[in-house]
């Protein structure tokens, strides 16, 4: 029979309430670590806790270009070997900003009404090939002194933001169009242009002429193009008219995203009176005109009315230019040639189906725009 020793059972007593103490506080500290570490993750994502908002980072409250923005192009790619279409496209806020932090999960492709399955979704930054055609002459000794300061600068600041793998070229007009740098020269080649500019001696400024040649110039080029426009706006004596020069720009598939010097120069002149023969150019009606060229073509319009604000001007030229959402996912249909497909791209909470909404850093709603066209031909063919 075995022996109980004396205070055995007081002994247990406190080892076991000792033991369920330690478990107890074990349990607690593994809980509070669960809870700090969810709400990380919770803080980390761009995308509330529910999946149902997208958190966007702070932009300007307003455009930098003005007028309206033409309609923005998109890509896509059949390759009928393995049936895989690869979708370029854009998503942008009211204020033509690109929208980020859009996941895989959020993309709904439809082709034909049917959704199909989306193998990747990635941000491309794409390189680019641009023409920059600036204005250097006109009939006013006065306004040429200052476009032979401000243009040169200007093209100096364009060549900030320009990377390795683009292609650029230089032209410059007043009666005639002249290449300054054809594509592919070096930064080193680009930069020795801007270093002394004269100012140009008065003569026209046929400013339709040499725009219609630059786009003539970047018809076969493909690829991410654009024509970057550094000028008044102000035709003196071209052959073409601006109907003319407004159908070539919107034939080209070429995005002009014209810069004007209409204020500047607007500010230089106002010293020399009203009675300046300079006076009486229509200033107001020069830059409408500059807004239309740019929406037809799928570009914006600028204005420069401060040296200092060229380098936002071309941030954001180079983010609506380089910046594309690509979707790549493998057809339903299994035929490799047919007629256009229908194509639909929809934003939207996979947890529910809904619409996708989003927010700003304060929370204030902000509406998303897709730019992507409405169907592609298999046999590669244009689509619309």
């Amino acid at each position: 029979m075995a022996t109980r020793m004396p205070g055995s059972s007081a002994k247990a007593g406190r080892g076991n309430s000792f033991s369920m103490l330690a478990l107890l506080f074990l349990f607690v500290v593994a809980t509070l670590s669960l809870d700090v570490r969810s709400k990380a993750q919770q803080a980390s994502s761009p995308q509330s806790e529910q999946g149902s908002h997208v958190t966007v980072p702070q932009r300007p409250e307003k455009p930098l270009y003005k007028g309206e923005q033409g309609a923005q192009s998109s890509e896509i790619e059949f390759a009928p070997g393995t049936r895989t279409v690869t979708v370029k496209l854009q998503v942008e806020d009211p204020n033509g900003y690109f929208l980020p932090n859009i996941r895989r999960e959020n993309f709904a492709v439809f082709e034909d009404g049917v959704r199909q399955k989306i193998v990747d979704v990635e941000v491309e930054h794409a390189p680019i090939t641009a023409a920059l055609l600036m204005e250097l002459g006109g009939r006013y000794s006065e306004i040429n002194k200052l476009l032979a300061d401000e243009v040169p600068r200007a093209g100096r600041e364009f060549l900030n933001v320009i990377g390795r793998d683009d292609k650029i070229a230089v032209f410059k007009y007043d009666e005639k169009l002249q290449t300054l740098a054809d594509f592919g020269q070096g930064h080193e080649a680009l930069q020795k242009i801007f270093n002394h500019v004269d100012p140009p001696a008065p003569s026209e400024a046929n400013f339709y002429d040499a725009l219609i040649e630059t786009l003539t110039r970047m018809k076969g080029i493909s690829g991410r193009k654009a024509i970057i426009l550094i000028t008044s706006g102000v035709d003196t004596f071209s052959k073409a008219n601006f109907q003319q020069v407004m159908q070539a720009a919107q034939d080209s598939a070429t995005p002009i995203y014209s810069i004007g010097l209409g204020p500047l120069i607007q500010l230089e002149c106002a010293v020399y009176g009203e009675s300046a023969p300079f006076a009486r150019i229509d200033w107001n009606g020069a830059e409408k005109r500059l807004e239309t060229l740019a929406k037809v073509s799928g570009g914006r319009a600028y204005v420069l009315e401060t040296g200092v604000g060229i380098a936002g001007i071309y941030d954001d030229i180079m983010e609506n230019l380089r910046l594309r959402y690509v979707i790549t996912y493998t057809s339903s249909n299994p035929a490799t040639s047919g007629p256009a497909r229908n194509i639909k791209v929809e934003l939207i909470d996979p947890q529910t189906g809904n619409p996708l909404k989003f927010q700003d850093s304060n929370g204030k709603p902000v509406s998303a725009k897709v730019f992507v066209q409405k169907d592609y031909r298999p046999d590669g063919t244009p689509g619309g």
